[in-house]
């Protein structure tokens, strides 16, 4: 299990604890983190669950695929730390992580 750190806009945080194996997205969504949709169940179609990654992170998390990239290519608000937590599996490389949720 992984704490996870979602900064809200209103300068709140909320951690989660997520379960090895599954998507950021999806344990952002069981545990109601405000801004993370998911409208599309995780398949990189959408950008309902647009993050940006803390610097520090970045190695952590892995490289954008190729369906993400294409995804954010038309995405507002897109900086060199976004990432789809769809594409985030959780690990015990990723426990502590911070990110800052983009649609809020």
């Amino acid at each position: 299990m992984a704490k996870i750190t979602f900064n809200l806009a209103d300068g709140s945080a909320q951690v989660i604890d997520a379960e090895d194996g599954e998507f950021l997205m999806q344990e952002a969504v069981n545990n109601s983190v405000p801004g993370i949709d998911g409208d599309c169940g995780g398949v990189a179609s959408c950008a309902t669950c647009h993050v940006y990654v803390e610097p520090d992170w970045l190695a952590a998390t892995g490289p954008r695929t190729d369906m993400e990239e294409a995804m954010l290519d038309g995405t507002f608000g897109v900086e060199p730390n976004s990432r789809l937590c769809c594409q985030i599996q959780v690990s015990d490389q990723i426990d502590g992580l911070v990110v800052k949720v983009a649609g809020t």
